[in-house]
């Protein structure tokens, strides 16, 4: 029940109710049948005893009349008995049968209409019942179709009321893909009004956090490399070749903190979308080599070459990362980018991670901190194959740290 959907938990309940609403209606005709088949039982029982016992004492017609009136019957003329009787051989049906050893009652169904046939010897009567029927049945059916009809309509406009949430949900959707225009509208002013009020006033409000922070983190990377490149400027005139050396390199640590947020920036915004095309593995392991430039000279590439569908810079970018922390953090300073049935590999020599990966895949994380890195190289690898399909995996073994590019179901590798 809890994770039952609100619109499948109200098609339940309205089915159910009207369920027992029309087991209650059949039951209730059930009753009101038998009933009706009593209370006739005992009439035609009263009918024949009565008249049985007056015509056994020779009653004058005054008496009779008043008998007819007493028990709403009519008594009918010799034509009309002899056309009755031949209805009653063709399609009469016998309701009741009853008597004393001086005469017998019948009563006969014709069309809906009894006829009750009083026979003593010497004395016959044929009398028709002219008691009005009785309308329980047509109003309870009435009353049913009333009840099961008005369940309906109430069922339609609750879901009605609620259709609205499926629109409400699908904007939402958009806006978590990455469609930071969309705007949530609702016309009235109800609970789900509220709600997509709500949902508005946050996307408005997130969408101007995203352009003070966009606008900050661009203003700020402007601002950062006028000085940087005026320093290294002013630092190549230096003549004390110890200080120059402490100074070139705080300069190069603060462009690659730089680019780095400028990356990181681009990657996680949400209208980011990666470029899917089909690409060997051997380019993307040569353009990564590229990005670190002279680096190269400390990997060993062992690769099966594969076909992959994905996004070729992000890729070389998520390989550089990888072959740039295992140079950074290895105990000899190389790297193995390796295949392994089917999966990528980068493996870098070094103690096994103190914390679990996620720890490590959040920005800034501490450990990362501590050396020469700033702590965004694995958060901005796990940003990166989450937007092109792989999963990042980690594992020690025989004293090396070797990090597994996992293709998702979607990711395709021949």
């Amino acid at each position: 029940m809890k994770n039952l959907s609100v619109t499948t938990f109200i098609h339940i309940l309205f089915s159910v109710a009207i369920a027992i609403l029309i087991a209650t209606f059949l039951l209730f005709l059930s009753w009101d049948k038998d009933r009706q088949k009593i209370e006739e039982f005992k009439r035609y029982q009263l009918i024949s005893i009565t008249f049985l016992s007056n015509l056994q004492q020779s009653s004058d017609e005054e008496t009779l009349k008043k008998l007819y009136e007493e028990h709403l019957l009519l008594p009918l003329s010799p034509q009309e008995i002899k056309r009755i009787r031949k209805k009653i051989e063709k399609k009469g049906k016998t309701v009741f049968s009853g008597g004393s050893s001086v005469g017998q009652v019948r009563v006969f169904d014709i069309e809906g209409t009894h006829y009750i046939y009083v026979q003593r010897m010497g004395y016959n009567l044929m009398l028709k019942d002219n008691r009005s029927e009785s309308y329980n049945f047509e109003y309870a059916v009435a009353i049913g179709i009333f009840l099961i009809a008005l369940l309906l309509l109430l069922y339609l406009a609750v879901l009605k009321k609620l259709s609205p949430l499926k629109k409400l949900h699908k904007q939402i959707q958009r806006f978590a893909k990455g469609d930071m225009q969309t705007r949530i509208t609702y016309l009235y002013d109800d609970e789900i009004g509220k709600i997509a009020k709500s949902f508005d006033d946050a996307i408005v409000h997130i969408n101007e956090l995203s352009r003070s922070k966009n606008l900050f983190m661009r203003n700020l990377m402007h601002e950062l490399k006028t000085p940087i490149t005026k320093g290294r400027i002013v630092v190549e005139m230096l003549d004390d070749e110890s200080t120059k050396k402490v100074l070139v390199r705080a300069f190069e640590r603060m462009n690659e903190l730089i680019s780095e947020l400028a990356e990181l920036e681009r990657v996680t915004a949400q209208s980011f979308e990666a470029n899917f095309e089909y690409v060997m593995l051997s380019e993307i392991v040569k353009e990564s080599q590229e990005l670190l430039m002279a680096q190269n000279a400390k990997i060993e590439i062992i690769i099966e070459d594969m076909g992959l569908t994905t996004d070729k810079k992000l890729m070389a970018l998520v390989l550089k990362n990888l072959i740039d922390n295992g140079m950074k953090y290895g105990e000899d300073k190389r790297v193995l980018v390796q295949t392994n049935h089917g999966f990528i590999e980068v493996v870098s020599k070094g103690n096994a991670l103190e914390h679990p990966l996620s720890y490590y895949t959040e920005p800034f994380s501490q450990a990362e901190k501590r050396s020469s890195g700033f702590g965004l190289g694995l958060y901005i690898v796990h940003s990166i194959l989450e937007k092109i399909g792989f999963r990042l995996e980690y594992t020690h073994e025989d004293g090396k740290n070797i990090f597994i590019l996992v293709p998702q179901k979607n990711t395709l590798l021949q």
